[in-house]
C-alpha cells in the first residue's frame, strides 16, 4: 500500500477540492467574495443535525496522549513572538483566508506533549494572538484579540471541554458562527476528539453570547462549515462536507477549503460526493475547479481489503499519465472523508496504472496525507 504523503506546493494547472460528502460547482477560475451567515432555516437545520450526527473527523493526524487534559499548568509560556512560538508539533488548526473561509493549516505548535499542543492549537485561532506571525499570509485566527484558553480536557466520550476567558465574548455577532466552526473542526481533528463543549471563566455556555446559537449538545463536525449564504432547504436532506480549493494571495500556492451543502438523503456517500467534486464549487465564494468539464464517474467499488477503488474516465488524459495531482489528490481526500480514510486507487479511463505530474501512481493504493495545506510562510 502507497504510504501516507503530504500534499505541498499545488500548480494552478489544475486545481484541487475535497468532500466529506458532496457540494455544487464552478469552473477553471476564482472570484473573491464575502461569506455572509447562512439562512436561519438552514442554520437550524445545522443544529438539528449536529445532534443527531457526528461526521467523521477526517483526514487531519491525530495526536496522542492521555484522555484528560488540563492545559492550565502546561508549562507553555506566553510570549508575544509568534514566530518563536512557530517551533514545535506539527498540527492542523483552521484559519479564516481571504474570502473570509475557513480553510485547514499545517502549522507547527509548541511541543511539550498533548496538554501544550491542544492548547496551542486553540491559541492559534486567536486574532492578532500568539502565533500571528506565524501563520501563512492571507490567514488569520477568529478568536477574539485578548481570548486566553484557561484549561482543556477530554471526556470518556472524547468531548473536548474547553474554557476560554471572557474576552471569548467580545465577538462582531457576524462572527459567531465562524468561531464556532473554527474550534470545533480544529478540535475534532485532534486525537480522535467526537465533539466540543465550551466554557467561559467557570461557566458552561448553553448558548453563545450575541445571537445565541444553541450550545446544548456537544458540537461535532456535522455543524458544518463554510456554508453558503444562500441556498434551498431540502426537507429530506443530509449536510455533507466537500473540500474545493482556492489559491494564496500572490497565487504561488493552492490549499484546500472545506464547504458544507445540503443534498439529498439516502445517496452512497462517497459516490454522491464524488460526483459533487466533479460538478465544482460556486463562484461567489472564491473557489476554484479541480475537475475539467469532461470527468465523469463511472464507478465507485469497496474492496474486502478496505481499498475503495475508482473509476472515471476523462478524454483529456487518455493515457492515464501526467494527471494533475490536484485532481487525483482530491479524489484521495474525498474518499478518505467519506469511507473511514480508506486508502483509494484510481482507474482512469480503464487504465490501472495513473500517473499524477507528483509522480505517484494513483493506480496503486494510496492514503490520505498526514497534513493539509502545509504552506509557506
Amino acid at each position: 500500500m502507497k504510504p501516507k504523503h503530504t500534499v505541498r506546493g499545488l500548480s494552478a494547472a489544475c486545481l484541487l477540492a475535497v468532500p466529506l460528502a458532496l457540494s455544487g460547482c464552478g469552473l477553471f477560475g476564482s472570484e473573491s467574495a464575502a461569506v455572509d451567515p447562512p439562512p436561519e432555516e438552514v442554520e437550524a437545520q445545522m443544529l438539528q443535525i449536529s445532534g443527531e450526527t457526528t461526521l467523521d473527523t477526517g483526514v487531519f493526524a491525530p495526536i496522542s496522549g492521555e484522555e484528560t487534559v488540563n492545559t492550565a499548568d502546561s508549562g507553555v509560556a506566553a510570549e508575544t513572538g509568534g514566530a518563536a512560538r512557530a517551533a514545535g508539533d506539527r498540527t492542523t488548526v483552521f484559519l479564516e483566508d481571504g474570502n473570509g473561509l475557513l480553510a485547514p493549516v499545517s502549522v507547527s505548535l509548541a511541543g511539550g506533549g498533548e496538554a501544550s499542543l491542544l492548547e496551542s492549537s486553540l491559541t492559534a485561532l486567536v486574532s492578532k494572538g500568539e502565533y500571528a506571525a506565524a501563520l501563512p499570509e492571507g490567514f488569520k485566527g477568529v478568536l477574539p484579540a485578548g481570548t486566553e484558553v484557561k484549561t482543556v480536557s477530554v471526556d470518556k466520550d472524547r468531548i473536548a471541554v474547553v474554557e476560554f476567558n471572557s474576552a471569548f465574548n467580545d465577538y462582531d455577532p457576524a462572527d459567531e458562527r465562524k468561531i464556532l466552526e473554527a474550534v470545533t473542526w480544529t478540535l475534532t481533528g485532534l486525537n480522535d476528539i467526537q465533539g466540543v463543549q465550551l466554557w467561559v471563566d467557570g461557566k458552561k455556555l448553553t448558548e453563545m453570547p450575541l445571537l445565541g446559537t444553541p450550545l446544548d449538545r456537544p458540537l461535532t463536525r456535522s455543524f458544518g462549515i463554510n456554508l453558503p449564504k444562500v441556498g434551498s432547504l431540502l426537507m429530506n436532506s443530509s449536510a455533507v462536507t466537500v473540500y474545493f480549493s482556492a489559491a494564496t494571495p500572490d497565487g504561488t500556492q493552492q490549499y484546500y477549503v472545506p464547504v458544507t451543502r445540503f443534498v439529498p438523503a439516502g445517496q452512497e456517500p462517497v459516490e454522491a460526493a464524488l460526483n459533487e467534486l466533479i460538478a465544482g464549487p460556486t463562484p461567489q465564494q472564491g473557489l476554484e475547479m479541480v475537475m475539467t468539464g469532461g470527468t465523469e464517474l463511472t464507478g465507485v467499488e469497496a474492496g474486502q481489503n478496505g481499498v475503495v477503488t475508482v473509476s472515471l474516465t476523462d478524454d483529456m488524459f487518455a493515457d492515464g499519465s501526467d494527471v494533475p495531482e490536484e485532481m487525483l489528490e482530491s479524489v484521495v481526500l474525498t474518499v478518505a472523508q467519506n469511507a473511514g480514510d480508506a486508502p483509494v486507487q484510481i482507474r482512469l479511463n480503464g487504465k490501472d496504472t495513473v500517473t499524477g505530474t507528483n509522480n505517484v501512481n494513483y493506480g496503486q493504493p494510496v492514503s490520505a496525507p498526514d497534513y493539509v495545506n502545509e504552506l509557506a510562510l
